[in-house]
């Protein structure tokens, strides 16, 4: 089986070849690597290198130069490309807090700013994909994911699938502070109630042989204490919601903390991640050899996990990431597990990004919602969920209204959408506002 992968020479992509050589399947036989950086994927093959070396049968590498020559023969896609690269991040996390909103990757004003730009590069990989591979099973990592895979779902239909880890990582910590056995996950003895967009949804219940565990967990200060999300949210929030939310949702609940917290830092994660993965990329690019480009790329992983999402925990009160989740990876294991459920037809259930279907009636149908599915031969059916709270469904149908007219704006370059899209977030507080942090978004282009 071929998996190809479009931004091969992103950070992340030796997670994925890592968890591909420790796959006991062996159910990839070719990987295929493409970038418009020759650099950057270079220095990630040589660090592919490094940890195929030992192995009994290692997966090979290729990297393909053109986009249709890396296409050509996929079994399975990784999109998970960055147009703009990381200096388009940090423009996308300045301009918004220039007007005083919160500038982030993929929520509010700077979300918007950077679907605009990716979304039409994505739709024109979706077209590729269905002219040279259309047998293949597109998996998107490319953030914003959701409103990523709802524009290439107009291409592809169902054979896109849009994953993150977010939720599954919320799921296992919730239940180890449960007191949940780690091996009741894989085996499925552990059952889960998610429902959301992407970076923005609620685990509503978690079971255990049927029995429900959330209340109990919920009602303990101390359990809820002993992971990330309830550090982050505080008990007593969380009691009141009566359920767990995905990370993402801090910058929502606590909106004037954390913006005061990435206004008053010196540095934004943009800024922070450009210059990090910047030097990496230049001192392996020089070191020469798999070993020495290997060895700085796991320093620097870890650098990177140790950091991440750090002006929320510090508007939270402050802590340093369990050692369960410095780990790295993550999208990995959930975009193997779905190649696995595809080729096993298995009926694995995972928390993915799919067309909405009926399973929140108030969404159109083709809405792409993150929810839980049941994934086989045809593909990630969403399952039916308990209806949602007035409040959870109140900002879904915003949020979704934003990212439903950020595609309309990257398709049809239609500045209204555009405007419409920035002005309806939640997070950004003014038409006005959104109007000049579109308008410096064009010039700064």
């Amino acid at each position: 089986m071929r998996l190809t992968i479009l931004g091969g020479g992103g950070f992340r992509v030796p997670l994925v070849y890592r968890a591909l050589l420790d796959d006991p399947a062996g159910s990839v036989s070719e990987v295929v690597l493409h970038d418009t950086d020759a650099r950057r994927v270079g220095v990630i093959a040589e660090v592919l290198t490094r940890l195929a070396h030992g192995h009994r049968a290692p997966v090979p590498v290729r990297v393909a130069h053109g986009l249709d020559e890396a296409l050509t023969g996929a079994d399975f896609v990784f999109s998970a490309i960055r147009v703009g690269g990381t200096a388009g991040r940090i423009r996308d996390e300045r301009i918004p807090l220039a007007e005083g909103v919160l500038g982030q990757e993929t929520v509010g004003a700077g979300g918007v700013l950077y679907g605009l730009r990716t979304i039409p590069v994505a739709v024109d990989i979706a077209e590729r994909v269905a002219r040279v591979a259309p047998g293949a099973w597109v998996i998107n990592f490319t953030n914003p994911a959701g409103m990523v895979t709802e524009a290439m779902s107009q291409v592809l239909g169902d054979r896109v699938i849009g994953i993150c880890d977010s939720p599954v990582g919320l799921v296992r910590r919730a239940a180890r502070a449960a007191g949940a056995d780690p091996a009741a996950f894989a085996s499925g003895r552990l059952g889960y109630d998610y429902v959301g967009l992407n970076h923005l949804g609620w685990l509503r219940s978690l079971t255990l042989d049927g029995a429900e565990l959330l209340p109990r967990l919920l009602a303990d200060d101390t359990a809820l204490g002993s992971f990330e999300e309830g550090r982050l949210f505080g008990a007593e929030w969380l009691r009141t919601l009566g359920a767990l939310p995905n990370e993402y949702l801090h910058y929502y609940y606590f909106r004037r903390e954390t913006l005061d917290s990435v206004r008053d830092t010196p540095e934004t994660r943009g800024e922070f991640l450009d210059q990090q993965q910047g030097g990496f990329f230049e001192r392996a690019a020089a070191a020469g050899g798999p070993d020495a480009a290997y060895a700085l790329w796991e320093r620097t992983r870890l650098e990177r996990e140790e950091t991440y999402m750090a002006h929320s925990r510090e508007a939270s009160g402050g802590w340093q990431r369990d050692s369960h989740d410095l780990e790295g990876g993550g999208y990995d294991r959930v975009a193997l597990a779905l190649m696995h459920a595809i080729v096993g037809d298995s009926g694995t259930r995972l928390i993915l990004n799919v067309r909405n279907g009926t399973t929140v009636p108030q969404l159109a149908p083709d809405a792409i919602v993150e929810t839980v599915c049941e994934v086989t031969a045809r593909g990630a059916r969403p399952l039916p969920c308990a209806p949602l709270r007035e409040d959870q469904l109140g900002l879904m149908l915003q949020v979704k209204a934003v990212e439903r007219a950020a595609v309309e704006a990257a398709l049809f370059k239609d500045r209204g959408a555009a405007l419409r899209a920035l002005a309806l977030h939640p997070l950004v507080d003014s038409p006005a506002v959104a109007a000049r942090i579109l308008q410096r978004a064009a010039e700064e282009a």
